[in-house]
């Protein structure tokens, strides 16, 4: 498809960036014809810098790039939107989203503490510790000992949410409801299952009943 796109002033057209899995914007920068052909032709997000005045591969130097899944034109054809594979934190200063400042959040209340995001990034930091050992650490340790210590702390932790729900106690089962969740993760990073196939799944699920 050929893009009509409406270049401004500057020969430049602001380009959005979205996670194709967790739907959330990551950054705004900006693209000019020869960006723009880069990164339809190469997969690889790339935008021009306008501080340098010259093209930059996202991530060529930190390594956390942006693999192009999809793009779309606004219906002013002058805003590109592009859903994104992230290999890693989007942000220079670490953070998955260079939009991670709240000014004003009236969702915030409404929000549900357990997110797909939430355990994404628990999953992230598990593999993070699989890849990077970082000595004392709890999760290396399990990692270390193997699946079967995984699966016995799986047993012990599913015996407490058993034991916390006897008893009526909310913020014991919270807890254990917690333990076990991290405990599952670490036996998914060992097993390579991730927690988007899980949640497809119960996706899956919900629609047909």
């Amino acid at each position: 498809m050929q893009l009509n796109v409406k270049w401004n002033s500057d020969g430049l057209v602001p380009a959005v960036v979205q996670d194709v899995k967790t739907r959330e914007v990551l950054m705004l920068g900006y693209m000019n014809e020869a960006s723009l052909a880069r990164t339809l032709e190469t997969k690889n997000v790339t935008f021009y810098s306008r501080s340098r005045q010259q093209l930059w591969m996202k991530g060529e130097t930190s390594g956390n790039t942006l693999r192009m899944v999809s793009m779309k034109i606004d219906c002013d054809n002058d805003t590109l939107l592009i859903e994104a594979e992230p290999a890693g934190p989007t942000c220079h200063t670490g953070e998955t989203s260079c939009f991670f400042t709240t000014v004003n959040d009236d969702t915030q209340n409404k929000r549900t503490p357990l997110s797909r995001r939430t355990l994404e990034n628990l999953m992230e930091t598990i593999q993070d510790r699989k890849e990077n050992p970082v000595e004392g650490s709890y999760t290396n340790y399990l990692l270390d000992q193997g699946v079967g210590k995984i699966l016995k702390k799986v047993g012990e932790e599913s015996a407490e949410i058993i034991i916390a729900s006897l008893s009526e106690d909310k913020t014991s089962l919270i807890g254990e409801i917690g333990d076990l969740l991290y405990h599952l993760t670490v036996l998914m990073a060992e097993k390579e299952v991730s927690w988007e196939e899980i949640l497809l799944l119960l996706d899956g699920r919900a629609s047909s009943k």
